[in-house]
């Protein structure tokens, strides 16, 4: 499964199990707008750590808070391909 894909399902996921009305997934969506409050973004960023190995907001003060769905999913790609060249 492809990053974009996982935080995808993991947003849809969450929000069934807050029964939140999720907003449409888009690269635009602001993450405010989307209804899923700072608890379903912890248990987001939680889980994909674990899916993932991946948690780019430890990785330091590099940038600011993912302000789209865009964003968050371009943050962990990121990531994702900083964790690949480090285990190479």
């Amino acid at each position: 499964m492809s990053v974009k894909a996982e935080i995808q399902s993991q947003f849809e996921q969450v929000a069934r199990e807050q029964k939140k009305r999720l907003a449409p997934l888009s690269d635009d969506l602001v993450l405010l707008d989307s209804v899923l409050d700072s608890l379903c973004i912890a248990i987001i960023v939680a889980r994909l750590e674990d899916a993932l190995g991946v948690d780019p907001f430890s990785a330091g003060p590099d940038g600011d808070f993912p302000i789209t769905l865009g964003d968050f999913i371009r943050l962990y790609e990121r990531g994702a391909l900083v964790a690949a060249r480090a285990d190479a």
